[in-house]
Formats: C-alpha cells, sequence, structure tokens
C-alpha cells in the first residue's frame, strides 16, 4: 500500500505547495512511483507541474463529488514515476456540497483506497486552511508534513492544527502520525531564522527533519516557469536541499513501517 503523506498549514506562505511539488519530483528520482494530488483549490501545484487547468475534462473536484474514481483524472507528468491528480478553483465550491453529504470527512480516503494503482507515495498538497479538505486530507493520510516559515509568527495557529490532528486521531484516523517538521524559507545569515529554528525544536522535539529548506531565488522563479526546481536549477541551494529532503521522507517512512513489522512478529 502506499505511504499517503498529507502536506499542510492552515497558514498561507509558508512554501507547502513548494515542497509537495519538489519532494514529489525528488521522491520519483529516487525511483519511487509517486502521485501528487492537488487538493488546494487554488491548484497550483497543477500549474507548478505544467499542466495547463483550462483543458482539463476531470478534477478532484469530480473525485470529491462522487463523480469519478481517482484513477481517472490522474494525468502523466513529464517525470518518470510522477503522477498528478489535478484540481482547479473549482474545488473551493464543493465544501458547502460536501456538508451535506454521507461520509463528508472520508470522500478522500475512499478515492484513495478505491484505486487500483501501487504507487509508492501519495502526497496530498492541502489548502492553506482548516477546512472539511484539509480534514479529508488528514483522514486519508498515514503521515503529516509540516512545513513551517522561519519567521516571527511562525507558531501561531499551530495549536489549533495540532488538535485538529488529535480530533481526527481519536475519531478517524487513528494511526495518523507527524512525519516531521520542516523548516521553510531558512536564512542562515540572520539571527532572527536560527532563533525561529530552535524555537521549533523545541516545541517539536525529535520531529525537526535535519533537512532545512533555505530562502533561495531559484526556488521561487520555478513555478512560473511550470517545472520542479530540480529540472529549472539543478544545483541551486534549494534543489540540493528538496533532494536531502526526500532522502529523509524515505528514510523516516520505512524506518516507521520496518519498526512496526518488528513489533507485529
Amino acid at each position: 500500500m502506499a505511504t499517503v503523506i498529507a502536506i499542510t498549514n492552515q497558514k498561507g506562505g509558508v512554501g507547502k505547495t513548494t515542497t509537495s511539488i519538489n519532494l514529489a519530483y525528488f521522491l520519483s528520482k529516487a525511483g519511487k512511483s509517486v502521485l501528487l494530488i492537488d487538493f488546494d483549490p487554488q491548484g497550483n501545484a497543477s500549474s507548478g507541474l505544467g499542466v495547463d487547468k483550462s483543458e482539463l475534462q476531470l478534477t478532484m473536484t469530480d473525485v470529491i463529488t462522487g463523480k469519478c474514481s481517482l484513477d481517472q483524472v490522474v494525468v502523466a507528468t513529464a517525470y518518470k514515476n510522477l503522477w498528478l491528480a489535478p484540481t482547479t478553483s473549482v474545488l473551493a465550491n464543493t465544501e458547502v456540497e460536501l456538508a451535506q453529504t454521507d461520509k463528508r470527512f472520508s470522500r478522500l480516503k475512499l478515492a484513495i483506497d478505491s484505486s487500483a494503482v501501487n504507487y509508492d507515495y501519495i502526497l496530498i498538497d492541502s489548502p492553506p486552511s482548516l477546512s472539511l479538505l484539509t480534514v479529508n486530507g488528514l483522514i486519508a493520510s498515514k503521515y503529516v508534513l509540516l512545513p513551517v516559515q522561519a519567521e516571527f509568527y511562525a507558531l501561531e495557529g499551530l495549536g489549533q492544527l495540532l488538535e485538529t490532528m488529535k480530533l481526527v486521531r481519536k475519531g478517524m484516523n487513528p494511526n495518523l502520525e507527524l512525519l516531521g517538521v520542516l523548516p521553510t524559507m531558512l536564512d542562515s545569515r540572520t539571527t532572527l531564522s536560527t532563533q525561529v529554528h530552535n524555537e521549533i525544536k523545541r516545541h517539536f522535539p525529535g520531529k525537526v527533519f535535519t533537512t532545512t529548506i533555505p530562502r533561495n531565488i531559484r526556488l521561487a522563479e520555478a513555478p512560473s516557469h511550470g517545472i520542479p526546481i530540480g529540472v529549472y536549477d539543478k544545483f541551486s541551494k534549494g534543489s540540493r536541499a528538496y533532494k536531502a529532503l526526500a532522502k529523509e521522507v524515505i528514510d523516516r517512512t520505512e524506518a516507521a513501517e520496518a519498526a512496526k513489522v518488528g513489533a507485529n512478529v
């Protein structure tokens, strides 16, 4: 079964979609079959992988409303081992409709479970809010990857997200775990970035990734060209950081699964 990871933070502008695209790309470069589900109505993960959203016939809106299966919306990207389930802004209109339906919290999980394709990793790019869509992503996932920007208000509001995760664990997904916290937009030259990084490590002992994502102009430029940073500038600091993150994600998830197998023997 696929390792499903929700990449989420209710605060916008923290590098969530940048992380989704580039982690997916470098996981696929490591030989893993990867599906990136664009579950953010802004649809930036779709355009960031070069998809023309105006030409899409089916999107995640159709999946979440039960009009088609997940397999029917998945499109191949230009990169080996990497597939995308695209979305458009229409997804934002589904929340009211979903709120009145059966199994409204588990629509995404049911869609993933019904897929006939075996992926190694499924990444979910969640909306920057604690919405019904975000909760669907948490219920569908095994792990949460939490990007946190290295700036003054970084930890503000995270308590509400962690409380939501706790409620999801108690209610519908007892196996949900925090895979790791990823410091993003880090400028090691500034005292503030260092202080915030230390504060993040204090709040999440043992859960902060060794890899940090630097503030890097090449990372900011890549989405406008519809390509991952590893294609746009593979020698940039941002590219090297996301390549290292992919290795760390593989190591952490494989170690966690091996520990569970060992515990059951």
